[in-house]
């Protein structure tokens, strides 16, 4: 019986992870190789692009009031322009930050130009700088928007996307030099806009309305973010892609494109929210004040065959008398979901980010921790601590995995112990199968007696294994998530702890000039480099010290899982393979001075010898 179970455990453990792998590795692979290609066809059909203001969510305010649609909202096509020539198509204000560089349109009064100066598209430092903001006409627009909107069935006139505004004075915006814009409409309303930014991504916006026309005008501020076209997203289960916000007592809200597509528009009445939208590592957010009632909505509808998304609020009314004047405020996050930035608390030093300075509600979660953020979160202060003493990342993971072993030794010892008495007992258990070789019951009966004489637990040899789970998980979920391990180098050829070992066997690690990947059907499984062989070896080096298992099929299984695993985590994060193979190798250290502690001896490198024995033997015969 003892036997069945560990055979079925170990088979159910297998499937598992070829299941994982086939779901979160090779499916997504193969659906973002399909979404590029869509995205070069639709590139190709140079489709039109709407050039329009998008217009703020139209929930009725009090009183059965309901603000019009922003002006300029079905402005006619135009054709897909480059993003210089789209830039270069209006007079602008040049933004210049340590972090950021781009301009503000003053056609619009539109921040869509936007670019990361300190993260770069692959790890060389002179490719070019990550595209955040895209103004319209480009292939893929992106931008922010602020004003006023008035209330339905009003006469008065707006600024639209069409409008252009004038800066008062001269210069550039940096974080010691905000900007001011104004429009006069004419009929006796002058609106300004001042415009600052800090050094790192944040962007605050005053608005003010001059009221000295001959009647009182009711408006109602606005902020938004659009999105123009389906982004290409990772594809993976574990991290969101898509519009997000955490909206009062609604609490955290996620919803990816595809889900935008079939909803088409999501209202919320909050208090203390926030919202925005995400990628992988950068994002941008709307962050009124905490106390603003907010009547916010996400949405996504299709205009000249093309998405546009956007999340967006509106505020409470205000009425602005003859001489009077009105004020709204606003924030936009724009730029790298940097830990320290976005808010994750940091002990002993006093970070908060945005979230602490500003008092928002829970904008740490711009960072898709996941559901074991408690187990996330810690791993990734471990290895950020660890970062900031010695300065790399790789070191980091394998201090933090000493430290994990620790942590975990009083239960991988008596794991350990268990499975040294059970190696230890092998000639009484080889004894029986000679004393009872047709009577498998009486085998369990009597096996399950010396078990418990010698107090063996059966399945302690799979604790080990159990016990790296959800450190595995949350090492690959913070290597996969947060940016502080985007193009982090360790040593030698890993030059990004993020992505996969570069190097391949299939290619004679580099010394044929072929990419065997690229090969259709199955060039994905041709992606073996040096460390997750590394890690295999180490994994077949731990496998041997275990007792034979009794059970053939389990022995065929376990005899497998080292080569299983090498292929399997081949595509995975070097990071992860790297933990993994220093795991193992802690492990056989670990497990070789319990089984001598125990009186057990060692025989690894005896088992290894035996192993080559036994093909050599079989191929003579």
């Amino acid at each position: 019986m003892t036997d069945n179970r560990n055979t079925i455990l170990a088979v159910i453990l297998s499937g598992l992870v070829l299941i994982a792998w086939q779901y979160f590795y090779n499916v997504p692979q193969m659906e973002r190789q399909r979404a590029q290609s869509q995205v070069q066809a639709e590139l190709q059909k140079n489709a039109p692009q709407p050039n329009a203001t998008a217009t703020p969510g139209a929930a009725p305010q009090a009183g059965g009031t309901t603000p019009q649609a922003a002006p300029g909202a079905n402005q006619q096509a135009q054709p897909v322009v480059s993003r210089s020539a789209a830039i270069a198509a209006s007079p602008r204000v040049k933004i210049d930050t340590p972090r950021l560089t781009g301009s503000i349109s003053l056609k619009g009064a539109r921040i869509d130009d936007l670019a990361l100066v300190q993260y770069r598209d692959t790890v060389d430092p002179k490719s070019p700088a990550i595209i955040l903001y895209s103004p319209s006409g480009t292939a893929e627009p992106y931008y922010a928007e602020f004003g006023w909107v008035a209330a339905a069935g009003s006469t008065v006139r707006m600024p639209d996307a069409t409008t252009v505004w004038q800066q008062e004075g001269s210069g550039e915006l940096t974080p010691t030099s905000p900007v001011t814009l104004k429009y006069d409409n004419g009929e006796g309303l002058t609106f300004r806009r001042k415009i600052s930014v800090d050094e790192r991504y944040l962007f605050t916006i005053k608005d003010e309305v001059t009221n000295v026309g001959n009647a009182p005008v009711t408006l109602y501020p606005f902020a938004l973010i659009s999105r123009h076209g389906t982004p290409q997203v990772s594809g993976y289960y574990i991290l969101h892609e898509g519009l997000i916000g955490y909206l009062g007592d609604h609490g955290l809200q996620e919803y990816g494109y595809k889900k935008m597509d079939e909803t088409g528009r999501v209202p919320f009445k909050a208090t203390n929210g926030w919202l925005g939208i995400t990628d992988k590592y950068w994002a941008s957010a709307l962050l009124p004040d905490t106390s603003a009632q907010l009547q916010a909505s996400f949405s996504s509808n299709l205009s000249n065959n093309l998405r546009k998304y956007q999340t967006d609020y509106l505020l409470d009314p205000q009425t602005i008398a003859i001489g009077g004047t009105g004020s709204a405020n606003a924030r936009l996050f724009a730029g790298a979901k940097e830990a320290g930035v976005v808010g994750i608390n940091f002990p002993f030093t006093g970070l908060g980010g945005y979230n602490k300075e500003l008092g928002l509600n829970h904008f740490d979660l711009l960072i898709d921790w996941g559901w074991f953020y408690f187990i996330t979160k810690p791993m990734f202060l471990g290895l950020d601590f660890f970062y900031r003493l010695f300065g790399n990342f790789g070191v980091s993971i394998l201090l933090v995995t000493v430290i994990v072993k620790l942590l975990f030794f009083p239960l991988a010892n008596k794991s350990y112990a268990s499975m040294a008495k059970m190696k230890s007992v092998q000639p009484q258990l080889q004894a029986l199968k000679e004393r009872f070789p047709d009577d498998k019951v009486k085998q369990q009966q009597e096996m399950m007696e010396i078990y418990r004489k010698e107090k063996i637990n059966p399945v302690a040899g799979c604790l080990p294994v159990l016990i790296q789970i959800p450190v595995f998980f949350s090492l690959y979920k913070v290597l996969f998530v947060t940016i502080e391990m985007r193009h982090a180098p360790f040593i030698g050829w890993i030059k990004d702890l993020s992505a996969p070992d570069p190097t391949n066997l299939f290619n004679l690690f580099g010394v044929i000039p072929f990419d065997p990947t690229t090969i259709p059907l199955f060039g994905h499984y041709l992606w073996l480099g040096i460390w997750p062989i590394v890690m295999g070896i180490t994994m077949w080096f731990q496998m041997k010290l275990n007792p034979t298992p009794p059970d053939p099929t389990q022995k065929i299984i376990f005899d497998w899982m080292p080569l299983i695993f090498t292929f399997m985590l081949a595509g995975f994060p070097a990071g992860l393979v790297i933990y993994w193979a220093w795991n193992n190798l802690l492990s056989v250290i670990q497990q070789s001075f319990i089984m001598r502690r125990n009186g057990v001896k060692v025989e690894l490198f005896d088992n290894i010898r035996s192993s080559f024995k036994k093909k050599v033997t079989t191929e003579a015969t």
